[in-house]
């Protein structure tokens, strides 16, 4: 394994493309400098004429932890801390390409808000969702509730955790399969969609992200 934090295979021959948060011994904590190395993966990959579709996931058993918290108990990083939350909430938000989560197990506080910013998730069955934080800080609220209406209140004021289960009966997974079979599943929900091009996916993804109930600002605004 590289010392990067963010590792990035494709796009392949279908034009999907892989991006896996590399960090699996902090559960994939999502610190500063993998805040940032993700945002200019995306920024790459934005780019990238070859690009369709982008399948997200986490290294390990663990999809992702949430916000690195020992990182907000030193205060002379706030500023660097909420600038590189903004600019990752923008990027992930304003991706001109259709994202497939490929959530691989639990996703809990802002790992909980990247599977929900992408477009589409394939969920393992091992899966777990949760907003821990909602006893000492504001949840991401906006993308949420795009996805899940009223349903949203709940789950950002108890932060109760939900299974894979109650994820999909939410509209929050589109598909559960075993945790084995995760990643290949969201690769093929992802190629199937690759099979428009590349122009009709941009407009596309602009449509739906147009129609979303989001106001982008910054993340305690979300």
């Amino acid at each position: 394994m590289s010392d990067d934090l963010v590792a990035v295979e494709g796009p392949d021959d279908d034009g999907v493309a892989t991006l896996t948060l590399d960090r699996a011994e902090k559960k994939n904590a999502l610190s500063i400098a993998l805040r940032e190395e993700m945002s200019d993966a995306l920024d790459a990959l934005a780019a990238d004429e070859r690009l369709r579709v982008l399948v997200v996931t986490g290294a390990g058993d663990v999809f992702s932890a949430g916000f690195d918290l020992k990182e907000f108990s030193q205060p002379e990083r706030a500023d660097e801390l909420w600038a590189s939350s903004d600019r990752w909430h923008h990027t992930i938000l304003g991706f001109p390409l259709p994202t497939v989560a490929a959530v691989n197990g639990g996703a809990f506080g802002g790992g909980f808000d990247l599977a929900v910013m992408c477009t589409l998730r394939v969920v393992a069955d091992t899966a777990r969702f949760g907003h821990p934080e909602h006893s000492f800080a504001q949840v991401v609220y906006g993308p949420l509730h795009d996805l899940v209406g009223g349903a949203a209140r709940d789950l950002a004021l108890t932060g109760r955790t939900i299974d894979a289960a109650e994820a999909h009966r939410l509209g929050i997974a589109n598909e559960v399969v075993p945790c084995a079979e995760v990643v290949t599943a969201a690769r093929a929900v992802a190629s199937t969609i690759a099979e428009a091009p590349r122009e009709l996916l941009v407009q596309m993804t602009t449509k739906v992200r147009d129609r979303a109930r989001v106001v982008l600002g910054g993340t305690l605004d979300l």
